[in-house]
């Protein structure tokens, strides 16, 4: 089933037709191409893959997807294959020498940055085939030879319907599915103050297209392990409330993985519950990592612009969803945001 036809009258994207036409013709003249996303990869970055590897199969090209880590279990249900992650089913090097083949194009989604893709760099930097972003993140360092950057789109998976719309490309079922987890959980499901009209429209005609909401919604979130239940009460055990209850820490300790047989993966989206804590304006999740670095999430439901502070240590993101990496132990990381976010909200 096919998708709203795109014009320029009804397109909500930021992104000229100019740029449209360049990424399809980079595509056209192309016959094998590898796509990619950030590490810890999230729905937006998996559904907008897959979407794309369904829709230029269709197209006769040779489409290699690549994760950079572990696909969290939650979002099996969305690609059709097994898809390899780097750093486990193959090195860095290996890509380079070809062992995934050859590639006249590298796909990039959900990412513009070096920071956001560890172990990738590798390959960018052997490879000569031109270099195509789909990505609406604030942050980027200009990886791409033709990039489609849209920051006001709630998420990735809206330029790629928008690419698709452009270029006539049919929206089948499963690319509906693909679209619709991008966009549904990169607005936790609908709840962001992200939500605009542009993805309820987005929404109904993927809807229409064959994507089944309360199906999607099950899968998603009605699909946690007894290990990562365990998980979460121990970290909203750990949960402190600073400043008058306006911020509110979490964290989860190597022994909290021990303890509950549970993965790092396991932690996506566990900081959006104490946002549930009617006084709680920002929010930090500190996850102890096995190098001794600690990994910071951080969220905002007011006016804090929290990709500016994660910024400020190396990090990115969101205005209202961002990280980075903090040097350990994890007390001392916990203060030196607590500092940080003193400063912002007093």
């Amino acid at each position: 089933m096919e998708v709203r036809e795109y014009t320029e009258r009804n397109a909500a994207s930021m992104i000229g037709t100019d740029d449209f036409q360049k990424a399809v013709e980079l595509i056209n003249k192309s016959e094998s191409i590898l796509i990619t996303a950030h590490d810890k990869p999230d729905g937006d970055a998996c559904g907008s893959i897959v979407a794309l590897c369904e829709s230029l199969r269709a197209q006769g090209k040779h489409v290699q997807p690549l994760f950079l880590s572990a696909l969290p279990v939650w979002y099996e249900f969305i690609p059709t294959e097994r898809i390899p992650v780097l750093g486990d089913d193959l090195q860095g090097q290996e890509l380079a020498e070809g062992r995934l083949g050859e590639f006249d194009l590298t796909i990039i989604v959900d990412a513009n940055s070096s920071s956001q893709l560890p172990k990738f760099e590798e390959y960018l930097r052997s490879s000569n085939a031109p270099v195509l972003i789909l990505d609406h993140h604030v942050t980027g360092d200009g990886l791409g030879d033709v990039e489609l950057t849209d920051m006001t789109a709630a998420a990735t998976g809206l330029i790629v319907l928008d690419l698709f719309k452009y270029a006539g490309w049919e929206v089948t079922e499963k690319i509906a599915e693909a679209l619709f987890v991008a966009t549904a959980t990169d607005t936790g499901w609908f709840q962001f103050s992200n939500t605009d009209s542009r993805v309820y429209r987005a929404c109904g005609e993927l809807t229409d297209a064959g994507a089944k909401p309360t199906q999607i919604y099950d899968n998603l979130y009605h699909n946690f392990s007894h290990a990562r239940f365990k998980l979460m009460a121990a970290m909203l055990d750990s949960l402190e409330l600073h400043l008058d209850g306006r911020y509110a820490v979490m964290q989860v300790s190597r022994q909290d993985f021990e303890r509950t047989g549970a993965g790092y993966n396991d932690t996506e989206n566990l900081i959006n519950e104490c946002h549930r804590i009617g006084t709680v304006e920002a929010s930090a999740l500190f996850v102890e990592l096995k190098d001794g670095r600690v990994r910071c999430s951080l969220r905002s439901r007011g006016s804090m612009e929290v990709n500016l502070i994660a910024a400020d240590f190396g990090g990115g993101g969101h205005k209202m969803a961002s990280g980075m990496y903090l040097q350990g132990p994890l007390e001392d990381a916990k203060q030196l945001l607590l500092d940080k976010i003193t400063k912002e909200l007093c």
